[in-house]
C-alpha cells in the first residue's frame, strides 16, 4: 500500500500520472474506471434461505431433536405422528428464528455504502464539473470546501484554513487541521496524517484542492469493510455449552438403547415390545422443549432489556454479557459526552473571565441554534456555549459589536482575528489561537489594568499553558487591539501585532457523570474496564484516570508502539493495559484477539466506523443508539438507546440472571428425564413382568409436563447479589462437577419416589387381580406430580423458598396449575385414561402418591439449609464485623 503522506503533492501527481493543475483528462479518467473500477465498496452475495435453514439444522441439537421425532414415530408404531410433528415444530421454530438474527453482517456494509459521497466535484481537463462519487478513479483532482462529505481518500495540493472531522474514522474527539505543504514520515499514525483526507469523513472548515489517491475497497473505509467481511462471528458460551448438552444426551440415547436392547434379548423378552420401550426411553432422556426453552428465555430478557435502554440483536448475546471479564470501551462518545466543554478560564488578573468569553464568542464563527445547540466548530461552540452559561449572549454581542473585518484562521499561523466597533471607540481587535505563537504577537498584558508584558508574566502565562496542557486539555489563547482605524491592507503584520493578552481558555470533552460510578460498579463485579480510542495518549490517560480506569500500575499503549509489537509480547501485556490510543481498526481487532486467547470473555463499546471490525470480533458488541453510526450498529451485538455506560452494567447482571435461569431449567429438565431413565433402567435390569411406564407415558412426560414449568424457571427474577461475584470463565463447563453430582442424586430420588409408587402399587396397596395397572397408574401419577413440585426446589440453588417466597414466580404457580390440571385430567377423566392406560385409583393409592409427590420438597430443602450452613462456617469474618 502507497505511503500518500510520506510524498510531496508534486511526488503524489507523478506517482499517479495526474496534472495537479488540470487534473486528468476525461477519456484518460475513463480507461481508469475501467482498470481501477466504481468508487463503491463491494458487496458479497448473500446465501440464500436454503442455505441458511441447511446451517440451523447442523446444529449438534438440532439434529438430535430430528433423530427423536424418527424415533418417537417408530415408538407409536409408525401410526401417531403427533409427537413427531410437535418436535418438528420446535425445530423450524427455533430455526426461523435464528434465521431473522442473521443479517447483521450485511447490514453493517450496507450502513457503510451508504456513507458514500453522492457527488464529487472533479476537475477534467481543467474544467470543474460535479460526478458521482463513484465515477472518481486515482488520479482525480478534487475540490473540497466546508461540509462537503469527502468522497475517497485524497492528498492535499492546496488547503486555507481546511479541518476535518475525523471522530468516526480515528476517535479523535476534534477537528483536525489539514495541510498540504507537509511531508511526513512512513510511520505516522493515520490520525496524524494532516496531509490526507479520509474516505467519509467531513468537511469541518476552509477549503481545498486534493488528489485521489485511493478508491473503494483501496480506502480506509475499505479496508474496515474488508475486516467485517472477513470476520468470523464465534460461538457464544451459550452456544458451546447447548453443544456439550447435545453431545451427552446423543451419547446417553445411543447407550440407552442399547443397554435396555441388549439386556431385554438376554432376559428372552420379545424383540418389539423391547425395541419400543428402548426407542421411548431414548426419547425420554433428550428434553425436545430444551432448545425452545432456551430461545423464549432469551426472547424475554430481550424484552426486559428493552425497556432498561439496551436492545439486543442476537439473543445469545443476553447470555454472553453474564460471562463479561473485560469491557472495552471507546472513549469519544461513549465515556465521554462528545462534546467539547470549556473547564478552566486563566487570566493573568484572576478577574477577567467575562472579557476573555466575550472575545472568543466575537472571534469565532459558531452560530447558537434556537434549540439551545450550536452549529459550527466544536471549540467555538465550546466557547460560546461557556460564555451563555455565564450570561454573554452571542447575538446580544455581535448586535452591539459587528465584525466589520476578519483574517481567517490558518494552520500556519494557528490564529483568527476579527475586527470590531470597540467599547471606548475606534476598533478593536479579538484574536484567539494557539497560546504560543499568540503570546509571540503580544506585547502587553491585562493584570489590573493594560501593562507591559515582560519576562515574568510571559513565563507565567507559559506555565499555566503547559499546565492546562498537562491536564489534557485543550487550550486557546485570547488577546486584543485597540485600532483607530481599520487597516487597509489586512494581513497578520498589520492586524495582530502589539496585542494585550488577555488569558487562556481550557477545554476538553468531559466524562459522561454517571460513568466514573458504572466503573466502580463494573470493578466490583470482577469485570475489567479498559479505554481503546484513536485520540492522543495523554488526553486518553487523563480522562482514564479521572474515571478509574487508569489506577497505580496501569500501563498505556499506542497504535505506534503496537505496530513493533509482536501479538506474542502484546498477548501478555494484554492484561495490564488499561489506555490504548491512536489506534486503528486493525489494532483494535489484535487487542481483543489478544485478550479471548488470554480466554476473557471481551465485551465492546463504540460508536464510529472504526469501532465496526473491533463490535464483531468481540464476544459481545454494543454500540450507541443515539451518537452511533449505522455501521457500528450493524456489527453490534447490542445497542444503548441512551449512548449510557452505565446501561451495560444493568445488561450484564440481566445476562447473569438469564444464563443462572437457562441453567435452572437444564436442571430441572435434566433431573427429571434422569428420573425417568433410572426407573425404566431398575425395571430392565431387575426384570419386572412389566415396566412401570409405558411409552405413551413417556411421551406425555417429556413433551407436556416438564415443559411448561421449565419455562417458569426461565422467568424467574434475577437473584440478590449476582454483581456481587466474580464473572464466570466462558470455558467453564455446564456440567461442572457439583453440578452434575446434583442433577444425578436428584434424578436417582425422583426415580427412587417413583418406583416406591409402583412398588407399593403392586405389592401392598391394590388388589392383586389389578396390581400390575394400579401400580403403573401410581408410578405414573407419582412420577408427573413429584416433577411438579421438583420444580419448586430447582427455583435457587443456595436460598430456601421461604426466602424467595413460594408463590413469587406467578408463572411457576400457572405452570404448577396447568401441569397439576392435564395430569388429573389424564387420571380422571375415563376416555383419557384409555389412551393413556391408566386406572381409577383408591383413596389409600392417592394418599400414597400424595406423600411421595411431594417427597423433593423436604429432601432438597434439607440438603440446602446443610450446605448454607456448612458455607457460613467456611467463611472468614469480615473485618468490623460485630462493631
Amino acid at each position: 500500500m502507497q505511503q500518500w503522506h510520506a510524498m510531496s503533492p508534486k511526488e503524489a501527481a507523478a506517482q499517479l500520472k495526474t496534472d495537479p493543475v488540470r487534473g486528468l483528462s476525461p477519456g484518460e479518467a475513463r480507461a481508469r474506471l475501467e482498470e481501477y473500477g466504481p468508487n463503491r465498496l463491494e458487496q458479497t452475495g448473500g446465501r440464500s434461505l436454503l442455505q441458511r435453514l441447511w446451517e440451523q439444522l447442523k446444529d449438534p441439537m438440532i439434529l438430535v431433536l430430528l433423530v427423536a421425532a424418527a424415533l418417537s414415530w417408530l415408538a407409536s408404531g409408525g401410526e401417531d405422528l403427533l409427537d413427531a410433528v410437535i418436535i418438528l415444530v420446535i425445530v423450524l421454530v427455533n430455526g426461523a428464528i435464528s434465521i431473522v438474527q442473521e443479517s447483521n453482517a450485511e447490514k453493517a456494509l450496507e450502513a457503510l455504502r451508504e456513507m458514500a459521497a453522492p457527488q464529487a466535484s472533479v476537475l477534467r481537463g481543467g474544467r470543474l464539473c460535479r460526478i458521482d462519487a463513484a465515477l472518481l478513479v486515482p488520479g482525480d483532482l478534487i475540490c473540497l470546501e466546508a461540509g462537503d462529505l469527502v468522497p475517497a481518500d485524497v492528498r492535499l495540493v492546496e488547503a486555507a484554513g481546511l479541518r476535518a472531522d475525523e471522530s468516526a474514522i480515528t476517535g479523535e474527539s476534534v477537528p483536525v487541521e489539514k495541510r498540504a505543504e507537509v511531508t511526513l514520515a512512513g510511520d505516522t499514525p493515520l490520525g496524524d496524517r494532516v496531509n490526507l483526507l479520509i474516505g467519509s469523513t467531513v468537511v469541518t472548515g476552509g477549503r481545498g484542492t486534493a488528489l485521489v489517491v485511493e478508491t473503494g475497497m483501496r480506502t480506509e473505509v475499505g479496508r474496515i469493510a474488508a475486516l467485517l467481511q472477513n470476520q468470523e462471528q464465534g460461538e457464544t458460551p451459550l452456544q458451546r455449552k447447548m453443544g456439550e448438552i447435545s453431545k451427552s444426551l446423543s451419547f446417553l440415547c445411543v447407550a440407552a438403547c442399547a443397554v435396555m436392547f441388549g439386556v431385554g434379548l438376554l432376559q428372552g423378552k420379545e424383540l418389539l415390545s423391547m425395541f419400543l420401550i428402548a426407542v421411548s426411553l431414548a426419547v425420554a432422556a433428550i428434553p425436545e422443549g430444551l432448545p425452545a426453552i432456551v430461545t423464549i428465555v432469551l426472547a424475554l430478557g430481550v424484552q426486559r432489556m428493552a425497556g432498561q435502554h439496551a436492545i439486543v440483536k442476537k439473543l445469545p448475546a443476553v447470555e454472553t454479557l453474564g460471562c463479561a471479564s473485560v469491557v472495552y470501551s471507546d472513549k469519544t462518545g461513549t465515556l465521554t459526552k462528545n462534546q467539547m466543554t470549556v473547564t478552566q478560564i486563566w487570566t493573568a488578573s484572576g478577574k477577567g473571565e467575562q472579557l476573555a468569553l466575550s472575545i472568543g464568542a466575537l472571534c469565532s464563527d459558531s452560530v447558537p441554534r434556537p434549540d439551545g445547540t450550536f452549529s459550527g466548530d466544536p471549540t467555538e461552540n465550546a466557547i460560546v456555549a461557556a460564555a451563555q452559561s455565564r450570561g454573554i449572549r452571542k447575538q446580544e454581542l455581535e448586535a452591539e459589536f459587528p465584525r466589520r473585518a476578519e483574517l481567517p484562521f490558518d494552520a500556519d499561523r494557528k490564529l483568527m482575528s476579527t475586527i470590531h466597533p470597540s467599547p471606548a471607540g475606534g476598533y478593536r481587535v479579538m484574536v484567539k489561537g494557539a497560546p504560543d505563537l499568540l503570546l509571540r504577537r503580544c506585547t502587553f498584558c491585562l493584570d489590573r489594568g493594560v501593562r507591559p508584558l515582560d519576562e515574568g508574566a510571559r513565563v507565567t502565562a507559559e506555565t499555566a499553558n503547559r499546565l492546562m496542557a498537562g491536564q489534557a486539555l485543550r487550550v486557546i489563547g485570547v488577546a486584543y487591539r485597540e485600532l483607530e482605524r481599520i487597516p487597509g491592507q489586512l494581513t497578520p503584520e498589520t492586524v495582530e501585532r502589539e496585542l494585550i493578552f488577555v488569558g487562556l481558555i481550557g477545554m476538553m470533552d468531559p466524562p459522561r457523570p454517571e460513568v466514573r460510578e458504572a466503573v466502580a460498579v463494573c470493578r466490583h463485579a470482577g469485570i475489567r474496564p479498559v479505554m481503546i480510542t484513536g485520540d492522543h495518549k495523554l488526553t486518553a490517560v487523563a480522562v482514564a484516570k479521572e474515571l478509574d480506569i487508569y489506577r497505580d500500575g496501569s500501563t498505556a499503549l499506542t497504535g505506534a508502539e503496537l505496530d513493533f509489537m509482536p501479538q506474542e509480547l502484546l498477548e501478555e501485556q494484554v492484561n495490564r493495559c488499561a489506555v490504548y490510543a491512536r489506534v486503528t481498526p486493525e489494532h483494535k481487532l489484535r487487542i481483543v484477539q489478544a485478550l479471548q486467547k488470554q480466554g476473557e470473555i471481551v465485551a465492546m463499546t463504540g460508536d464510529g466506523v472504526n469501532d465496526a471490525p473491533a463490535l464483531k470480533a468481540a464476544d459481545i458488541g454494543c454500540a450507541m443508539g443515539v451518537t452511533g453510526t449505522d455501521v457500528a450498529k450493524g456489527a453490534a451485538d447490542m445497542v444503548l438507546t441512551d449512548d449510557n455506560f452505565s446501561t451495560i452494567v444493568s445488561a450484564v447482571a440481566q445476562g447473569r440472571g438469564i444464563y443462572a435461569n437457562i441453567r435452572k431449567a437444564i436442571h430441572y429438565l435434566l433431573s427429571c428425564n434422569i428420573g425417568e431413565i433410572f426407573t425404566i433402567f431398575i425395571a430392565t435390569v431387575c426384570n419386572f413382568h412389566q415396566t412401570p411406564l409405558v411409552p405413551v407415558q413417556l411421551l406425555w412426560l417429556n413433551l407436556v409436563t416438564d415443559s411448561l414449568p421449565a419455562l417458569a424457571l426461565g422467568v424467574e427474577p434475577v437473584e440478590a447479589g449476582v454483581m456481587d461475584q466474580p464473572p464466570r470463565s466462558g470455558k467453564e463447563p455446564l456440567f461442572t462437577g457439583p453440578f452434575a453430582f446434583q442433577l444425578v442424586w436428584q434424578g436417582l430420588m425422583v426415580g427412587l419416589v417413583t418406583l416406591a409408587a409402583y412398588f407399593l402399587g403392586e405389592y401392598v396397596l391394590s388388589d392383586p387381580g389389578e396390581a400390575y395397572q394400579a401400580a403403573n397408574t401410581m408410578a405414573f401419577a407419582t412420577l408427573t406430580l413429584c416433577q411438579l413440585f421438583h420444580a419448586f426446589d430447582v427455583r435457587s440453588d443456595r436460598a430456601s423458598l421461604l426466602q424467595i417466597g413460594i408463590l413469587s414466580n406467578p408463572a411457576m404457580n400457572r405452570a404448577f396449575l396447568i401441569g397439576l390440571l392435564l395430569q388429573l385430567s389424564v387420571l380422571l377423566l375415563p376416555p383419557l385414561q384409555a389412551v393413556f392406560s391408566v386406572v381409577p385409583l383408591s383413596p389409600g393409592e392417592w394418599a400414597a402418591v400424595l406423600v411421595l409427590s411431594l417427597m423433593p420438597l423436604p429432601i432438597c430443602e434439607g440438603v440446602k439449609g446443610m450446605q448454607r450452613r456448612q458455607r457460613a462456617e467456611r467463611a472468614p469474618a469480615r473485618p468490623g464485623a460485630g462493631k
